[in-house]
């Protein structure tokens, strides 16, 4: 893409577009962020932080956020307010770390002007009333202030489960008494997708069903809030010890509960899932900063790996994980590499094997299987694995084909159904490797766990493989 390009994309956005250094100062914008603030040149911006312009009544949400960021997770979707020639507006603001070589370098944000929208009532539509006041009370934290500031504060307009401030505002009156607790955060998986297919209507419809059902099952030791966009909080006063957690979670995530629903909009069915990240106080952590890194490098790791499942810190499992390594390079910094090996090597095997460091690390797989013309299912670096597989083209006519069952593959490929489930295997992904007409054979990531949810960039990373070893087979 050339800069050109970059600049007729980025300045006909609608969104006000920034990106920051490792400081968190301004590099440059957009012309729709230089509209919305009135300014005539980036140079205003340009090596200044949001403290230095004096945009936010309160700007440490912000600077947290981007700190954040910069450790290696992205926001989405987070409510906060600026100013605007002398107004407080309401803005809605998603940022992301900038990569380069691998690391962090900055962050690039957008955020939209939604202050209308909300004194107009619009994003009230489905707005519903979780906690009253009577089951506030039962916590001593809520029972000190409700008499002395409103419901609505306290409580989150759309989902009417505890407001972020307030979630925060618990989690520290808890440390500060020493009462133990688990913390957890979770993000509703691909929800991006349920926006952009159904509409935001049906996303908040899904944010109140998920948020009501999470507070109904921690009902009488817990309380839910909103973080922001389509992530949630939750804190539970009662399951704090490894194996109450563990069971706490396997019931939650067993059940036909919140975080494993089918919901239907227009004649469409979706399965609703959640990826959680969780830790106790003070078994994992003793402040606040800590326990929250904590349940953010946990949330990080279940996205990492397949998303719908949940992870609980362990110090002796998890002491090590570090975001930035759990991150590695971005998608086309994938790309790259992958057409760099593969072109320092010759025959078909020896690129595969050169092509393992990146695909393992970007699809958190242990092996990568192939399928050839002889229709037998084997691995890159087990090499004594061989199994049957050749009916794997009757599984399906589409070039990716990806599955977090094996329902599918059982009913059209019984024979390569039989293999994976020898090895354990529960879920699958596979890419054909061909030109036009002419199929050469497929790659396959499978793994031993059901419900393992393949994502886009994750199948982007196999078919981009896929086809630079089909260009060496052609020849």
């Amino acid at each position: 893409m050339t800069v050109e390009l970059f600049d007729s994309i980025i300045n006909t956005s609608q969104d006000c577009v920034f990106w920051k250094d490792k400081e968190r100062r301004f590099l440059g914008v957009n012309q729709a962020f230089l509209d919305f603030y009135g300014f005539d040149s980036v140079d205003v911006l340009v090596g200044k932080t949001d403290e230095d312009m004096g945009w936010h009544s309160d700007p440490e949400p912000f600077k947290q956020d981007e700190l954040m960021v910069l450790s290696g997770r992205s926001t989405y979707k987070v409510q906060g307010k600026c100013f605007i020639r002398g107004e407080e507006r309401d803005i809605v603001a998603s940022k992301r770390p900038l990569y380069e070589d691998g690391k962090i370098v900055g962050l690039v944000g957008s955020f939209v002007d939604i202050t209308n929208v909300l004194r107009h009532g619009n994003a009230l539509d489905h707005s519903q009333v979780v906690y009253t006041i009577d089951k506030l009370r039962k916590y001593s934290f809520f029972d000190r202030i409700i008499d002395s500031i409103s419901l609505e504060e306290i409580l989150d307009p759309l989902t009417g489960i505890l407001s972020r401030a307030y979630s925060i505002k618990f989690v520290h009156d808890l440390i500060e008494s020493k009462t133990p607790f688990t913390f957890a955060m979770i993000d509703l998986d691909n929800f991006k997708a349920i926006n952009d297919s159904f509409g935001h209507g049906a996303g908040d419809y899904v944010l109140t069903i998920v948020s009501k059902e999470l507070a109904e099952f921690t009902e009488g030791y817990g309380l839910v809030g909103r973080f922001g966009g389509d992530e949630l909080l939750l804190i539970n006063l009662r399951d704090v010890d490894a194996q109450a957690k563990n069971d706490f979670f396997e019931k939650l995530y067993s059940g036909r509960h919140a975080l494993r629903v089918d919901m239907e909009f227009d004649n469409r069915a979706t399965h609703i899932t959640g990826t959680t990240g969780a830790a106790s106080f003070p078994g994992d952590a003793e402040d606040f900063t800590d326990l929250f890194s904590l349940i953010d490098k946990m949330l990080y790791l279940g996205k990492s790996r397949g998303r719908n499942c949940y992870y609980i810190y362990d110090h002796e499992k998890h002491r090590n994980v570090e975001i930035s390594k759990i991150a590695g390079m971005g998608i086309f910094s994938n790309m790259k590499k992958l057409k760099s090996d593969l072109e320092k090597e010759d025959g078909f095997e020896g690129k595969l094997r050169s092509a393992i460091p990146v695909v393992t690390g970007a699809m958190q797989i242990s092996d990568l299987y192939y399928v050839l013309s002889d229709g037998r299912l084997k691995a890159v670096c087990d090499e004594a694995f061989d199994a049957d597989a050749s009916d794997i083209s009757d599984l399906s006519g589409d070039e990716v084909f990806s599955e977090s069952t094996l329902d599918l593959v059982k009913k059209n490929s019984p024979k390569f159904y039989g293999s994976l489930r020898k090895a354990g295997f529960e879920s699958v992904l596979t890419v054909r490797i061909g030109k036009g007409d002419n199929t050469y054979g497929y790659l396959v990531c499978a793994v031993k766990r059901a419900l393992r949810l393949w994502q886009e960039d994750e199948c982007a990373v196999l078919y981009y493989l896929a086809g630079l070893l089909a260009e060496d087979l052609q020849s």
